[in-house]
């Protein structure tokens, strides 16, 4: 496979780290908060050195452990795949079921409350375990990180394809901190838009995503373990 063939197959997974409603609602928060430039650009970092650190530790245990035979995944990557993407089915249902009922007010993790509290530190701690520990983003992050590997691409391009997941999956984090920055205060207004928006319709949103991701990785394990 070629580089552009690769980043068109990730590139799904990458959109799918991107639209974390908690995440992008997290960041927000920050930048109304007393620390807010070093509390949002902590948080930024520590979404982006997350993905990193997993997508790396994933890519290179996949290409020590040869998943890929010429650019053919082996049928071990292929199962990982399909349990991904099962895993991601139970998590649609589970999503959907706990929508609020139209009126009810989102629940939102109890951690946001205390977000005023936060150190650039714990913004920094947050950041990383919603990117690389959180179930969703880490078996996208292993998802992506497999395709890479068995492609086989030469030199360092598996790098670089992992490089372009990490910036396209931390888009919706680090944006929202770098209109802070430009624009000030008067960002207040959009990102107040932006959070409402997202804690309304976050578990329709999950939900959704879930079921397509889902299906996706289930139909590529499924077909590359019976083809």
């Amino acid at each position: 496979m070629t580089l552009s063939a690769v980043i068109g197959d990730i590139l799904p997974q990458a959109v799918a780290v991107a639209i974390s409603p908690v995440p992008i609602i997290a960041v927000i928060l920050m930048l109304f908060s007393a620390e807010a430039r070093s509390n949002g650009l902590a948080f930024a970092a520590g979404w982006v050195v997350a993905l990193t650190v997993v997508g790396s530790a994933v890519l290179w245990a996949a290409n020590a452990g040869h998943v890929s035979a010429g650019g053919t995944p082996t049928a071990a990557a292929c199962a990982i795949k399909a349990l991904i993407g099962l895993a991601f089915l139970a998590l649609a249902v589970r999503q959907w079921r706990s929508r609020p009922a139209e009126g009810e007010e989102p629940a939102m993790p109890k951690w946001m409350s205390a977000i005023d509290s936060f150190g650039a530190g714990k913004a920094f701690g947050i950041a990383a375990l919603l990117a690389g520990a959180n179930p969703k983003n880490l078996g996208l992050t292993i998802s992506a990180a497999l395709a890479i590997a068995q492609a086989g691409l030469p030199g360092s391009q598996s790098w670089v394809a992992l490089g372009i997941f990490v910036v396209i999956g931390s888009v919706t984090v680090v944006a929202p901190v770098l209109y802070y920055v430009a624009a000030g205060d008067s960002a207040a207004k959009a990102l107040n838009v932006w959070k409402a928006w997202l804690a309304a319709n976050n578990a329709t949103v999950m939900a959704v995503l879930f079921l397509a991701l889902g299906a996706k990785l289930l139909g590529d394990g499924l077909g590359g373990l019976l083809g």
